[in-house]
């Protein structure tokens, strides 16, 4: 949540009042759980509300920012989302009837899996309530504690011994359970990875026969040792060195623009002269045009600007910027034709193509050199949009210690970061200070409103503020560190972005929580610390209950309403964007998704949840709730908004499903922690034991798929399809033959609608196989019309640097009735510059326009399905 939503909270917060002033009139000792949810409860509820109201009202004015993907012309037809109009209530429809598949099987693996990852932790978190609900809340209702209101039914009202046995026995059951789906969801999207692997429209891609090699040696670069790389290897691109030459281009590239921005002022300006004189020359008739003005009024109307070397002095900005880029065009080929590679032996990298898949399969699997740190890292699946080409040619020792330095800057963000963070979770509980602390007593005579915002609104607002801006950082410095590609970056964010959630929002916010209640006792009592923090430690859970209820609210419809981009959309169109290709790249601009920043989110609120799920239970049905409402806010924006530019094929899902598991280490290490303190010695070593058998589990699960995560086996490329795949491709959509439902049926006599999805729930080795994943995929990833064609000359440059390829950018121009725009692309067409003012004009109020329904774009060319 920003600033924004925050002032708007704010002024409506006012309406808890009432409420508020009675909760706090009954001086509910120790506790303020209840009445801190209700503060921010109510403010965020509205501010929910708000958002979705606006949200209807406007979303049919501004498809551009809340539908593009169901007309947009990048977008191509046969995946654009289906919609019956554009009415105020159509995406409603659209949302109930259109499943979760449409976005695996017309936007990307990666957004499927991702809607799948909420869902699945919307899952646990309701089993979790199931398990733990029914029987803890009971148990720490008649725990014989003190507490009162909703930490009467949390870990902290529990007095007697005895009922800590039932938290031992419900963490075996819901922890056992947490291990088994994240086994299962592992098992599930190998198979789902293995059929996506190899059908044949993703088989056949280029990329997927390529494999990227890092520090390759000069002799590796030479197509005339291509047979080291095996008797399948077919092509190779050299990559090299190639800093200068990139200079050269993005220079280039910006005089271009350059004159195409001076170029369309120029009609702009003579066409605001022509519409003056129309509105002149109703009453004598007279129209100027281009050629009757003056030469002083031409000259004026020329944009112009200052250069300061090599001597200071005014220039026209059109002629200047002319010859600019063709000097800068004859750069770039003369240092292309004089291009060398450089002398070092590991400074490089080569991709290698293969004849199939299963060739750059194994030639991923193999070392491919005896020499040291040579031939290694490799990467295969990239495509050429994502390599980021200054990181390839890195020596090894280079990579390896700017790697080491990026996990420094890391931990020391992280450090950094906890200053802010303390803060903020001290603020939660800043009402236990207040007896003890006593310049801190006026807060106690601040009014209710505010004194409830204090301790529920604002320290979940200012964390979402804090932790707001760390993913740019960390994705920069991944960037900068080495990755040689933009998923591999990604990757690393996402790895780093979670040990930030957990150490920050989680358990720094959770003991700077929870010790604010204790601070002044620990420093009077010092031997009382295991006992007080057992009593008040799970109080922190106050906090999250607060945080989820922000994230669910206000949050998820934010993320629907997503004004920002509105805002700014609307500020570049009307003030910054003067040409047709600043209008067509700003309209055609769709979001993305930043894998590394959502996910470890998401991830770190199972992972509260989870932790909590023993201690206060009610936690588990908050981060259900929250967590719901932000996937019904994300399965809109993917069917509506999002067009990703990153697909990893799963590779974020598979890292967030191990991450999980770090909820239920600390919560077993918590739960000892807590028994000790109670000097509870038999719920101790149970939940002890737990802990061993939770290690010893991941580490066998790990050791056992982490291989099909990472590779793919050979005996799938020969597989042929045969009479078996029916049986086990109907599994996952509950549709097993009826020969097996029969049978088994008969068996334990459970209905077919009970038997099929508990069977391909428990059963993930069979029903969620290779057969049966390429059958539920479908025949739409075997479709003859998509497989990707490639000419010569795409197949030569594919894996080029594009500093090597790329051409001089088209200058695009608006058409103005005065034939300004004519007059320059005959000039820049004369020296050899391409220029068109095809699909753009000048309006009756000299506003720049391009062809948006028809899509009539120069510029425009259809991705290569690399």
């Amino acid at each position: 949540m920003d600033i924004q939503t925050a002032l708007h909270v704010s002024a409506i917060a006012a309406n808890a009042g009432d409420q508020f002033s009675a909760l706090k009139e009954k001086k509910f000792p120790g506790s303020t759980s209840f009445s801190a949810i209700v503060a921010a409860f109510i403010p965020t509820f509205l501010s929910a509300v708000l958002f979705l109201a606006i949200f209807v009202a406007i979303r049919s004015r501004f498809p551009v920012i809340y539908s593009p993907r169901t007309y947009i012309g990048v977008v191509p037809e046969k995946h654009r989302t289906p919609s019956t109009s554009r009415s105020k209530l159509a995406w409603i429809h659209t949302l109930r009837v259109v499943d979760d598949k449409f976005v695996l099987h017309h936007q990307s693996l990666d957004g499927y899996l991702y809607l799948r990852f909420l869902r699945t932790i919307i899952f646990i978190c309701i089993v979790g309530c199931c398990i733990t609900w029914p029987i803890l809340f009971p148990v720490n209702a008649t725990g014989g504690g003190n507490s009162s209101q909703l930490d009467r039914i949390g870990f902290s009202n529990v007095a007697k011994r005895n009922h800590l046995y039932a938290h031992a026995v419900v963490a075996w059951i819901f922890f056992g359970f947490i291990m088994f789906v994240v086994a299962r969801e592992r098992i599930w999207l190998i198979g789902l990875r293995q059929a996506w692997h190899l059908s044949k429209s993703n088989a056949s891609r280029l990329s997927s026969r390529t494999v990227l090699f890092l520090s390759a040696p000069k002799e590796a670069l030479n197509p005339d040792n291509l047979h080291r790389f095996g008797d399948d290897a077919k092509r190779v691109w050299p990559v090299t060195k190639a800093d200068e030459l990139e200079s050269l281009v993005a220079d280039r590239n910006q005089k271009t623009l350059m004159l195409e921005a001076a170029e369309v002022t120029l009609s702009r300006k003579a066409n605001k002269k022509r519409l003056q004189g129309l509105r002149k020359g109703s009453a004598n008739g007279s129209v100027p045009n281009y050629d009757s003005l003056p030469d002083t009024v031409k000259g004026s109307l020329r944009p112009t600007h200052r250069l300061k070397v090599p001597v200071a002095r005014k220039v026209d900005t059109i002629e200047w910027s002319r010859k600019q880029v063709i000097e800068k065009a004859e750069r770039v080929e003369k240092a292309r034709e004089s291009y060398t590679a450089p002398h070092s032996r590991l400074g490089t990298a080569v991709f290698v193509e293969f004849e199939t898949q299963a060739a750059a399969q194994r030639a991923y699997q193999q070392l491919q050199s005896s020499q040291m740190l040579a031939m290694n890292p490799r990467f295969i699946g990239v495509q050429p949009k994502e390599v980021i080409w200054k990181n390839l040619t890195i020596p090894p020792a280079g990579r390896i210690s700017q790697g080491y330095i990026a996990n420094a800057l890391v931990a020391a963000i992280i450090i950094f970061w906890s200053i802010p963070i303390a803060l903020v979770g001290t603020l939660s509980n800043i009402n236990y200070l207040t007896d003890k602390v006593k310049f801190l007593g006026f807060i106690n005579n601040l009014p209710a409103p505010i004194l409830g915002l204090l301790t529920g609104f604002l320290p979940p607002f200012l964390l979402s503020l804090f932790v707001s801006y760390v993913p740019n950082f960390l994705r920069y410095i991944a960037k900068s560190s080495g990755q040689p590609t933009n998923t591999q970056a990604e990757l690393k964010t996402q790895t780093w972005f979670f040990a930030f959630q957990v150490i920050q929002v989680f358990l720094v916010t959770t003991f700077t929580s929870g010790a604010a209640a204790v601070v002044t006792k620990i420093i009077q009592e010092p031997t009382m610390v295991p006992t007080l923090l057992a009593e008040n430690l799970p109080k922190a859970s106050n906090f999250y209950l607060t945080y989820f209820i922000l994230q669910g609210t206000a949050s998820a419809a934010q993320n629907v309403l997503n004004y920002s981009d509105l805002f700014e959309y609307l500020f570049y169109d009307m003030f910054l964007d003067k040409t047709p290709r600043d209008k067509y790249s700003r309209y055609t601009s769709m979001k993305g998704m930043g894998w590394g920043k959502v996910y470890p989110k998401f991830t770190n609120m199972a992972i509260i949840a989870i932790a909590y799920s023993c201690i206060a239970p009610l936690v588990l049905g908050f981060a259900a709730a929250g967590l719901f409402l932000y996937y019904l806010s994300y399965r809109y924006n993917f069917l509506f908004v999002i067009q990703p530019k990153i697909d990893s094929k799963g590779q974020f899902y598979t890292r967030a499903l191990q991450q999980l598991l770090t909820g239920v280490y600390i919560a077993e290490l918590c739960l000892i922690g807590l028994f000790g303190a109670r000097k509870a010695t038999g719920p101790s070593i149970l939940t002890a034991i737990l802990f061993l058998a939770s290690v010893v589990y991941h580490y066998t699960m790990n050791s056992q798929l982490s291989p099909l995560e990472t590779y793919l086996p050979a005996d799938l490329h020969n597989d042929d399809d045969d009479e078996d795949t029916p049986l086990l491709a109907a599994a996952e959509e509950g549709t097993a033959s009826e020969s097996r439902v029969q049978r088994i049926g008969q068996e334990v006599r459970i209905p077919k609608q009970v038997l099929d999805p508990i069977a391909s729930f428990f059963e993930p080795h069979i029903f969620a196989s290779y057969k049966a994943m390429k059958a539920w995929l479908g025949s739409s990833h075997d479709d003859e019309d998509d497989l990707p064609q490639y000419s010569d000359e795409e197949l030569r440059t594919a894996y080029l640097n594009p500093a090597f390829t790329s051409k001089t950018p088209k200058v695009w121009l608006a058409r103005d009735e005065m034939g300004i725009s004519k007059q320059e692309i005959r000039e820049n067409e004369a020296v050899g510059i391409s220029t068109t003012d095809e699909g753009a004009w000048l309006d009756e109020k000299n506003r720049v326009e391009w062809d948006v329904e028809g899509f009539n774009v120069p510029i425009f060319k259809v991705p290569v399905k690399y």
